[in-house]
């Protein structure tokens, strides 16, 4: 788990994101992923935050080709793409 220290650097999503496990969250609880982005995800059958972050675990949870994915695929920015990848890799960090 992360330290106090830590957690006062995340915004209020991540940390709310961080503190649990994902259980059936929907897609839009991960920081990063807008309304406008969530759309685009579930209308391509991803709608829950673990669907999402088995994408990133297929990807061996390489941020740059997650990246990538999320932009070229789902229609993500590159803020989108950058924050949501983070979110990923910090809960892996944390849970697994």
């Amino acid at each position: 788990t992360l330290g106090i220290k830590e957690m006062d650097h995340m915004s209020p999503r991540l940390r709310a994101f961080l503190s649990e496990p994902i259980g059936e969250k929907d897609v839009c609880w991960v920081d990063g992923i807008s309304h406008e982005l969530a759309i685009n995800l579930v209308t391509k059958g991803i709608n829950k935050a673990y669907i999402l972050l088995g994408q990133f675990l297929l990807m061996h949870k390489n941020e740059a080709e997650f990246q990538r994915w999320l932009i070229c695929c789902c229609g993500a920015t590159e803020c989108e793409a950058q924050q949501s990848s983070n979110c990923l890799k910090e809960w892996c960090a944390c849970f697994l």
